[in-house]
């Protein structure tokens, strides 16, 4: 029977029904490479599902039955495409499986962010009533600005849309937008946003693209969602932005080094609202991003008949 390594401690059992004829193997939450070149070696698997840790070369070297990495969400950043691509094995993704979980979580951030839903219960568990005090901001009106429009960029363009935002977007790979999504460049997403909201997948080009050059051709009172990567925030130029109040507050669910290093220099300071890339973690979420994997390996494998057969 052959072999199917996933790169996490479990999997949705919808996704375990559709894999019965493999044998399954767990690397646990948290494998290193050593962990998952050990687990290669000795399974060979046929696919690997990623959910945590980083699939390279030395990885798949040590796999040589490996027709198809398929991941468990839509981010492929922990893959490396150029070598799987070299050694003749397709990536594949579960894109939009996760896009209603991960637009809610960016929303949720927006809101929080505007109307200082985390400052203000903070104050009132603490006895305070800033009723007389404080003064939210109201989104109906203003401009949200997208990067990425793919299935979770535009899911969350429909939710601004009903709040009422005028909601502009930049993705060049992106057709057939809706009417809802003005399509314009990265510099009038920088210039004209009231809310910027990010939602591409992280590449060499657009590493590091909010910077402090791009932050000080914002609004003045900007505020910055990222439930995408990490990697495509300066988090330095960030804090220094959030720190002059030329970005009001950061609604941030992704980092450049995961999980968050002890003393981030983001804790503690107050306009800042953090989640553990949890975006995409909800059940339904978990259920559709192992379906979405186990069907998008499987369809790999059809095409590669004597990894079925020996799966047989």
């Amino acid at each position: 029977m052959s072999a199917i390594l996933v790169t996490g401690a479990d999997l949705a059992q919808q996704a375990l029904d559709l894999l019965q004829d493999f044998d399954i193997v767990y690397a646990g939450k948290t494998p290193t490479e050593d962990d998952l070149v050990a687990l290669c070696q000795q399974h060979d698997p046929v696919a690997i599902i990623v959910r945590y840790g980083k699939v390279g070369a030395a990885v798949m070297d040590a796999a040589p039955s490996l027709k198809v990495i398929s991941k468990h969400g839509s981010g492929t950043d922990t893959i490396d495409k150029v070598a799987a691509k070299a050694r003749g094995v397709e990536v594949v993704a579960a894109a939009g499986a996760n896009a209603a979980a991960v637009a809610e979580q960016a929303l949720a951030l927006l809101l929080a962010c505007a109307k200082s839903v985390v400052q203000l219960n903070a104050r009132m568990h603490a006895g305070h009533w800033d009723k007389a005090t404080h003064k939210s901001v109201e989104l109906g009106g203003r401009t949200m600005g997208l990067v990425g429009l793919g299935a979770i960029g535009l899911r969350f363009a429909r939710m601004a849309d009903a709040l009422g935002l005028r909601v502009i977007g930049f993705d060049p790979f992106a057709k057939d937008l809706p009417a809802c999504v003005q399509s314009v460049d990265l510099a009038t997403i920088w210039r004209e946003s009231d809310a910027i909201s990010l939602h591409c997948p992280l590449t060499d080009e657009n590493r590091g693209m909010l910077n402090a050059a791009t932050l000080a051709q914002c609004k003045r009172g900007v505020i910055v969602v990222n439930t995408a990567r990490g990697g495509l925030i300066d988090e330095a130029a960030l804090l220094a932005a959030v720190q002059s109040g030329q970005v009001m507050a950061a609604g941030l669910d992704s980092f450049a080094v995961e999980p968050m290093v002890a003393n981030h220099p983001f804790h503690g300071e107050p306009r800042f609202i953090l989640s553990p890339h949890i975006g995409g973690v909800t059940g339904d979420a978990y259920v559709n991003m192992g379906v979405g994997a186990a069907k998008n390996l499987l369809e790999v494998l059809a095409r590669a008949p004597a990894a079925l057969a020996a799966a047989s």
